[in-house]
């Protein structure tokens, strides 16, 4: 089993975005970090989540039973519903049901803020990574 953490961080809503992942598994413990583009914070959180089914599809997990831990609860509801009428949140909630179907048991569970301070952490640095690349532009 793979334990996945994700979380977000943004400057300003909308601004400058980051993200972060943290997997853990047998023989496994990976933590990414990444710049994203200026979103609000529950898009950013949205697109996270993306990142990390990018991530376990390119890396070939897909057939593992993974948990997620995010500390959104506007994601976890969203896609446990598998609905929005957020229009912010529908393409995302497209691309993420696209990339489910290839995963057999992937779970996606709300955790407190507390319970994710890893991956808070990378979000943290993936806002850097943003903010530096922002100023580069300028």
């Amino acid at each position: 089993m793979i334990k996945a953490y994700i979380d977000a961080a943004t400057k300003g809503n909308p601004g400058p975005s980051g993200g972060g992942l943290m997997l853990t598994g047998d023989h496994l413990y990976i933590q990414e970090s990444f710049a994203l583009p200026e979103l609000s914070n529950h898009q950013a959180e949205f697109a996270s989540f993306c990142a990390l089914l990018d991530y376990l599809l390119a890396n070939d997990y897909q057939n593992q039973t993974i948990m997620v831990y995010t500390d959104s609860k506007i994601l976890a509801q969203t896609v446990d519903k598998n609905y929005t009428n957020n229009p912010d949140f529908q393409d995302y909630l497209e691309n993420i049901q696209e990339k489910l179907t290839s995963f057999p048991l992937l779970i996606l569970q709300w955790i407190p803020e507390s319970k994710n301070k890893g991956a808070d952490n990378l979000a943290r640095q993936g806002l850097q990574k943003a903010l530096k690349l922002q100023n580069r532009r300028k």
